[in-house]
């Protein structure tokens, strides 16, 4: 059990994890690992606190019911699962704005809030749009062989080495 110590685990060993997880999944639930429709349904619990009842009667969330399933327990035991891992490693810290962050735009935390949010929002829209996120995509879909997810996934390694390139870019 000493592995569960570690602060990096192998991506070899993570990427079997993965797809045992994922092959169980299908399994017992005929349904694909997947995240992004969990933020869907969270904010429509959210503005059900504020709009009450009549939030489930939109078109949305008629089809997206705001409730708790399957999906948002594997969210919360993504969150409490790291939150362990970092426990059990010894590499729990706060740090509100990340070294190459910093190096790359100074130590505002206002700006890495603000910037953080606004990246969360663009993925979330386009996770939306492109009906899925990159565990929905380039997980299940990809094991599922679906076209559509192996050009999402190619699409997300280009996104995110062109972002890297950006704002990395900007440090070297």
């Amino acid at each position: 059990m000493e592995f569960l110590t570690r602060v990096q685990w192998s991506p070899y060993a993570v990427g079997v994890g993965i797809g045992i997880l994922s092959w169980f999944t299908f399994f017992i639930s005929q349904k694909p690992i997947a995240c992004s429709t969990t933020f869907a349904r969270l904010s429509g619990m959210i503005k059900m606190l504020f709009r009450g009842r009549k939030v489930e009667l939109g078109p949305y969330y008629q089809k997206f019911k705001p409730v708790v399933d399957w999906q948002m327990m594997l969210v919360s035991g993504i969150v409490i699962g790291a939150l362990l891992s970092a426990l059990l490693s010894g590499d729990l810290h706060w740090q509100w704005v990340p070294l190459s962050w910093e190096t790359a735009f100074g130590t505002d935390p206002l700006l890495r809030t603000v910037m953080a949010l606004l990246g969360g929002i663009i993925i979330g829209f386009g996770s939306r749009w492109a009906g899925g996120c990159t565990s929905g995509h380039g997980i299940s879909g990809t094991l599922q062989l679906a076209v559509s997810s192996w050009i999402s996934a190619v699409c997300f390694f280009i996104g995110g080495i062109v972002t890297a390139h950006l704002i990395f870019g900007l440090i070297g």
